[in-house]
């Protein structure tokens, strides 16, 4: 069992910067990928970065040289650093690990991030 606890959410203005940290515990045997996903009011959840333990990374076009993606490998921790925010940034942000075999996902609670215009 793995746990995840989001935090660093808030509301910023469009061109700000917010920096989010995801703390795991538990089992981490077997966890490589780790990332963030956001979901908007009235949309479906969505891919926002991930990363590997060996620290390859992967990003949504929308987020691309404006979002970076990090890992502790030592602290268990993730972090998004998140800059020039827009208004489309708004929603609620999700950490996952995922577990290859056998394979499920773990998901944090989630922190609210809005970025006003």
């Amino acid at each position: 069992q793995v746990q995840l606890v989001e935090s660093g959410g808030g509301l910023v203005q469009a061109g700000g910067s917010l920096r989010l940290s995801c703390a795991a515990s538990g089992s981490m045997l077997g966890i490589n990928d780790m990332g963030w996903y956001r979901q908007a009011p009235g949309k479906q959840r969505e891919l926002v970065a991930t990363i590997t333990r060996g620290g390859s990374t992967n990003y949504a076009g929308s987020v691309k040289g404006r979002f970076t993606i990090s890992r502790d490998n030592a602290k268990n921790t993730v972090y998004l650093q998140m800059n020039n925010l827009r208004p489309e940034d708004t929603g609620v942000y999700y950490c996952n690990a995922y577990r290859s075999f056998p394979e499920y996902r773990y998901w944090g609670q989630g922190t609210q991030v809005t970025v006003s215009s």
